[in-house]
This record gives structure tokens, C-alpha cells and sequence, in this order.
């Protein structure tokens, strides 16, 4: 895993959470904005994902195993877009709120695939 990109997918996700959390605060659905941001994050996290792939292929291996390091590779791609889709459901500021959730989720995820690749 590349540091650099660990750190920001983490930074990105958090700077989405911060920005939905404020929406919400503000009582405000989810905007356009929101979701030019959430595609930036999730771009991020698409690159990840290939990155590790191509890290694994080269016959690099996740020291705490490689079916978990994919596990959390998977379940960090979709966190963002879920949350975006639950908030599409959502109207109100429950909606950003639901974003917020997803990209605090997606930090954590992050700080865990740092975990797993270097025990």
C-alpha cells in the first residue's frame, strides 16, 4: 500500500464528513456539491483498490492475510457511495448526516487497511 494514498483517501474522507456534518448541522440535505465531493473521495478509493491489486499481483502480500485486506478494500470503495445513495432516500438533513456517517466510517477503514498491510 502506497502511505501517501492511504493518508488521502483519509484526509479527503474526513474533509467530506466535516463538510455533510456541517450541512446537516445547518439543516440541509445533500447538495450537488456533496456529491462532486463523494465522487472525489470514491475516486480515491478506486485507486486504492487497483493500486493493492496490482501491489498483490506483483506478489506483495497483506501481512494479517490477504482475504481480509480485500475484505476492507471492498467495504472501503462502497462506504461513501452507499451512504450517498441512503442519502438520495433521505431529503433532509438526515441525508448529510448519513454522508458524514459513511466518510467517518470510510477514515476508519483506512486507518485498519494501514493496519492489516503492515503488522
Amino acid at each position: 500500500m502506497l502511505d501517501a494514498l492511504t493518508v488521502a483517501v483519509s484526509v479527503a474522507a474526513l474533509a467530506l464528513a466535516a463538510w455533510c456534518g456541517f450541512a446537516a448541522y445547518r439543516d440541509q440535505p445533500t447538495k450537488d456539491w456533496h456529491f462532486i465531493g463523494m465522487a472525489v473521495v470514491t475516486l480515491l478509493a478506486l485507486v486504492q483498490l487497483m493500486v493493492a491489486i496490482v501491489r498483490l499481483a506483483r506478489g506483495e502480500q497483506a501481512d494479517a492475510g490477504t482475504a481480509i485486506f480485500l475484505a476492507y478494500l471492498v467495504g472501503a470503495l462502497c462506504a461513501v457511495p452507499a451512504a450517498g445513495f441512503m442519502s438520495l432516500a433521505e431529503r433532509s438533513r438526515w441525508g448529510s448526516a448519513t454522508v458524514a456517517a459513511g466518510a467517518v466510517v470510510l477514515a476508519v477503514l483506512e486507518v485498519r487497511l494501514y493496519d492489516i498491510w503492515t503488522v
